[in-house]
């Protein structure tokens, strides 16, 4: 196993990871607004710009939330042999893999409706660093999926390209005369 595959299953096994990361991102560059006074880029626009992005947003998160419950179900549908076999063995974590990406979604979509309730022309709540920290999350979620959906695809698709085995029949050295005998 290499070292790319390693740390891709460590990242799998730690969800909390993302919310880290987010919560690092959001706070460096929060960090880097305060010390040097600029690129707080969603305070060039105005509130209702700020407000249109948040909604625009969430509708885009939840529509990807909403393909992801259909991956799930296309997931649920397969059933070859090596997939049933990743599924009794790793139920717990695949449950729980699956589960907090929907989670995910959700939070994500309720950060994004709370920046939308909360911003102002002043912004005094500083609701776009919640915005912010809702799609560095969004992003980090979008791409457990997509790595999740992969590699479960990858084990479907082994089990349905793999030619069925082929029985050879036996022959009967009869079957002419019996029918014969029939007509």
């Amino acid at each position: 196993m290499g070292v790319r595959d390693a740390i891709a299953d460590r990242w799998a096994e730690h969800l909390w990871l993302d919310y880290l990361v987010a919560a690092g991102a959001v706070g460096a560059h929060v960090l880097v607004i305060r010390k040097s006074g600029s690129g707080d880029w969603l305070s060039w626009i105005d509130s209702s710009q700020r407000t249109d992005l948040y909604a625009a947003a969430a509708g885009t998160v939840s529509a990807i939330g909403g393909l992801s419950a259909i991956a799930i179900s296309i997931y649920t549908a397969a059933n070859g042999e090596r997939l049933r076999a990743v599924r009794q063995h790793h139920q717990i974590s695949l449950r729980r893999s699956w589960r907090s990406l929907l989670q995910g979604t959700a939070l994500v979509c309720t950060l994004l409706l709370t920046a939308l309730a909360l911003d102002r022309n002043k912004d005094p709540l500083s609701a776009r660093f919640v915005f912010e920290f809702a799609m560095v999350f969004a992003a980090l979620r979008f791409a457990r999926l997509i790595w999740l959906f992969d590699r479960m695809m990858s084990v479907s698709d082994a089990d349905s390209t793999e030619p069925a085995p082929v029985t050879t029949p036996t022959r009967d050295p009869d079957w002419l005369r019996r029918r014969q005998n029939t007509r």
